[in-house]
This record gives C-alpha cells, sequence and structure tokens, in this order.
C-alpha cells in the first residue's frame, strides 16, 4: 500500500523541495539593517543537500543576513508550517497549504541538518549595499507574523522559489533575466523522481501520479524549485557589472548521507520484460489454476482501482494542477474495483457475472489507447514504463478469464 501512500504525498508532499519544519513556539528576534549610515548587511544563501526522511529528500535553503554592527547571523527560512493551525489536514489533502517564513539564529537553524549528517554550502552574495539592505529589510517585514504566511505550491511556490524571487527582486529582475531562457531538459518529473529514488515507494508515487503536465523542458529560472539547482544558477550568474553574483563560497557542514542520483534513472527494459514474463506467467496459471489466478488477481484489481480513485480525486477534487488529467487512470483504473465480484466468484467456483468479461477488455482496451497515445506528439506524458508495465497483464488477464468465445 506504499504505492498508493505515495501518489498522495508525491502531489501534495507540503514538505517538497524544502524541509518542512512545525512553527516554533516563537520566532527569534529579526535581525534588521535599517539606519542609513552604518554599513550594508552580508547576505548569504545556504543550501542544505538532501536528508533521509520523505521530506528531506529534496534539500532545502534559506538567506542569511549578518548583521555589520553585532554581527549576529539570521537565518530567513521559509520551511515552517504550523500544523495546529485551523483547517490543516483538509488543506493538506486538497492542495492548499500555508506555510510561513520564520527568523532564527543561524547556528540554530544549522544544528539539526549537523545532528542528521546533512550537508550544508554557504553562498556569499555580491550585492551593492543599497540592493543589500534592501533585501534585509523586506526579509525582516516579510517575517512578520501578519506578512510571513503564503500560499505553497510545490513546484511553482515553494521555500526555494521564494529564496530565488527575494534575490531577483534585490538583483532588479536581473536573475531571471539570465535563468529564463536557458534550460537543461529537466522537468518536474524528471527532477521529482531522480531526487526521491532512494526511497522508491516514493519515486514511483511520483512518477505514477504526475501528468503530463509534469513534462514540460524546464528553464534554469524554473528548476530553482529544487535547491540544489538554484544554488548551481547562482553560481553561474552574474551581476549587472559582469562581476560573479557569488563572490564566496564554503562548505559550513560536510555531508555525511548518500545523494541521489544526477539523472532521473530508466527503467523502460526492465518494465517491458517484467510486463511480457507477468503476461506469460499469467497464461500459464490461467489454463492449469484459474482459481489460483483469481486470488492472484484480486490484490492486483483492489489496488489499481484505489489508485485510480485517488488520481480522479487529484485531478476533480484537489489544487494539484500537475495530477490533472493523468494518462495513467488508462492503466489503473477505478472500474477495477468492480472487477472484484467476478473475480471472487471465480475463486469459489461459481460462474462470472456477465458484466465480469465486459469489464476486463474494457481495461484491456483502455491500457491499449494509453499505448496508442505514446506515438502522438501532442500527448507528451512520460509514462511509457507504465505501459510497458501494465498493458501486457491486461490484455493476459482478459485472454485468460474472459476468452473469445468460438
Amino acid at each position: 500500500m506504499r504505492l498508493i501512500e505515495s501518489a498522495l504525498l508525491a502531489l501534495m508532499l507540503s514538505a517538497g523541495a524544502g524541509q518542512a519544519e512545525s512553527t516554533p513556539a516563537a520566532a527569534a528576534p529579526l535581525a534588521t539593517v535599517t539606519a542609513p549610515d552604518i554599513a550594508a548587511p552580508r547576505i548569504d544563501v545556504i543550501t542544505m543537500a538532501p536528508g533521509e526522511e520523505f521530506w528531506e529528500r529534496f534539500g532545502h535553503d534559506a538567506i542569511v543576513v549578518t548583521d555589520p554592527t553585532s554581527g549576529t547571523s539570521t537565518s530567513y527560512n521559509f520551511g515552517f508550517f504550523d500544523p495546529s493551525e485551523p483547517g490543516f489536514i483538509g488543506n493538506f489533502v486538497h492542495g492548499k497549504m500555508r506555510y510561513q517564513l520564520v527568523a532564527l539564529p543561524l547556528a540554530e537553524d544549522l544544528a539539526g541538518y549537523e545532528a542528521k549528517g546533512r550537508g550544508v554550502i554557504d553562498q556569499r552574495i555580491d550585492l551593492d549595499p543599497a540592493q543589500a539592505t534592501a533585501l534585509a529589510n523586506a526579509l525582516a517585514e516579510n517575517a512578520k507574523p501578519e506578512n510571513s504566511r503564503y500560499t505553497y505550491d510545490y513546484f511553482l511556490a515553494n521555500c526555494s522559489t521564494r529564496v530565488r524571487d527575494m534575490l531577483d527582486t534585490a538583483l532588479a529582475g536581473n536573475l531571471k533575466a539570465q535563468l529564463t531562457g536557458r534550460s537543461q531538459g529537466n522537468t518536474y518529473r524528471s527532477e521529482s523522481v531522480r531526487l526521491a529514488w532512494p526511497a522508491k515507494w516514493m519515486a514511483f508515487g511520483f512518477h505514477v501520479g504526475l501528468s503530463g503536465a509534469a513534462d514540460k523542458p524546464l528553464s534554469r529560472w524554473d528548476e530553482a524549485f529544487i535547491p540544489m539547482r538554484l544554488s548551481d544558477s547562482l553560481r553561474e550568474s552574474k551581476r549587472a557589472d559582469g562581476r560573479p553574483l557569488v563572490a564566496e563560497e564554503t562548505i559550513l557542514l560536510p555531508h555525511h548521507l548518500s545523494l541521489p542520483p544526477t539523472e532521473m534513472p530508466r527503467w523502460r527494459v526492465p518494465a517491458m520484460f517484467i510486463g511480457i514474463a507477468l503476461a506469460l506467467v499469467t497464461l500459464w496459471i490461467g489454463k492449469r489454476r484459474p482459481r489460483l489466478l483469481a486470488a492472484l488477481a484480486l490484490p492486483f484489481w483492489f489496488f489499481a482501482g484505489v489508485l485510480g480513485a485517488l488520481m480522479l480525486f487529484i485531478w476533480f477534487g484537489s489544487a494539484h494542477v500537475f495530477g490533472y488529467g493523468n494518462e495513467n487512470l488508462l492503466l489503473l483504473s477505478p472500474l477495477s474495483l468492480l472487477l472484484l465480484p467476478g473475480a471472487l466468484a471465480v475463486l469459489f467456483g461459481k460462474p462470472a457475472p456477465p458484466s465480469f468479461r465486459l469489464l476486463l477488455w474494457l481495461l484491456a482496451g483502455s491500457a491499449a489507447i494509453a499505448g496508442f497515445l505514446k506515438f502522438l506528439p501532442s500527448r507528451p506524458q512520460e509514462n511509457v514504463e507504465w505501459v510497458l508495465l501494465l498493458l501486457p497483464l491486461h490484455w493476459a488477464l482478459a485472454r485468460t478469464f474472459a476468452p473469445k468465445r468460438a
């Protein structure tokens, strides 16, 4: 059942690209610089490497402001949420999470990452004094309780995109101008599956739960929803005068955990061979032990039906737009649940209802349509693996339990 859980978590994962934190009882004092006659604050971006918990898989980042007078470093962290907030569970389920910006001492922010062995790098941002002061003041203002909350979106408005946007505002749009027209070919799907890959249930949940909307190639600006990608882009960016935007980069904490793959793993060939093997085994068992096959098919149809119902809910009952119109509904259909009475009848040696045969071929036909869509350039969803895995199985089940009449 972990894949069912992951499909929901994958698209509604409120921790997403930033580390989810529960809101502290009291935020730390803000470090602000407002007087025009003192030195400008120092601005840094810290990037935390992925952790081992599912909400840590995508890394995290924050903006650090150091007061030039006191030397106090304050971490402005956009990754906090309040589970005691009214309607929290409903908002989580429907994809309408509310996150908030919290200011806390840098040492306090780093302590948790050090304890878990997560690496942290620091990039000092080379801003003009006026830019640095304006950014520090904007962060302090946004961290006030009445301003700190924002509507969270896993891809479009998360902890990392907030850091990106604050920097871009300080740079008068120069960062976005440098990143918008460039692409590495990454997509929301490839980045999500890649980073979740160490937890296979989570990676496959993303893969099955995301629709074609997640397969559009991203600009460097868009892929900054991943903190590590934003860090890479900052390293390559320039100021308006041509100097590097990152004046200095240091390692604050070494990383002691394994890292995710650099590219999204491909498993089309294994999926094809597994799909063919499942079909052959289904045909072989069906000829000799149809009641055993019915017992084996029961959990598959239940599992497929529940996943299909979940995908329908995401489409029509939530704000997770990157799950809308998911073609995997053709492979994992809620109609599979209607096969359960027929499978139980076969299991107990009774005749299946007439609708059983019709439903089996209907599901096999819908799986064939999913395969046909892969040949259409207007259907960009990357779900070939699921077609190769499930289409042969649907055909074999229909061929076994609902053979063509002579």
